[in-house]
């Protein structure tokens, strides 16, 4: 197969993770995982308790997915399971950069202008944790979100 077939595939993956995030977040971190993921929505708990959270292990949960398509792929010379694997790979950065970098600026190097996008995510994801309990939340994705949030950026800057 091309070479183009394999980035295809990998960019579809990339995409197709932003509905598993969302899946993922609304039913397992704000359903049977809740315990995992509570501190993240109480912000004072992990400066007291220090750098890490404990929602921090699902940074380890989704890279298993990626992990064992690497093996495989490696294992069995299966280009199409090393495409899946770098894009969910890539997935797993962008969601790292936008979510503790950007949002919650947990390593703290990206400051100054922001576009209208990145400032899109950032309201919607306001949105998402301005809910301290499992019920009752919106915004469970992060790459995608409302159009009323961007519209709202959009009229901010006028």
């Amino acid at each position: 197969m091309s070479i183009w077939i394999y980035i295809l595939i990998g960019v579809i993956t990339f995409f197709l993770m932003e509905g598993v995030a969302w899946f993922t977040h609304k039913y397992v971190m704000h359903g049977f995982l809740w315990n995992l993921h509570q501190d993240h929505h109480f912000p004072k708990h992990h400066k007291k308790n220090g750098f890490f959270e404990k929602n921090d292990w699902f940074f380890v949960i989704f890279a298993v997915p990626a992990m064992t398509f690497y093996i495989l792929g490696s294992l069995y010379a299966n280009t199409l399971l090393l495409s899946i694997a770098i894009g969910i790979t890539l997935y797993g950065l962008a969601y790292f950069i936008f979510h503790e970098i950007v949002f919650h600026r947990r390593i703290k190097w990206l400051k100054g202008w922001k576009p209208t996008y990145v400032r899109s995510i950032i309201l919607a994801h306001s949105m998402h944790h301005q809910h301290h309990s499992p019920e009752n939340g919106e915004c469970f994705g992060l790459l995608i979100f409302p159009y009323k949030y961007f519209i709202a950026e959009l009229n901010k800057k006028r």
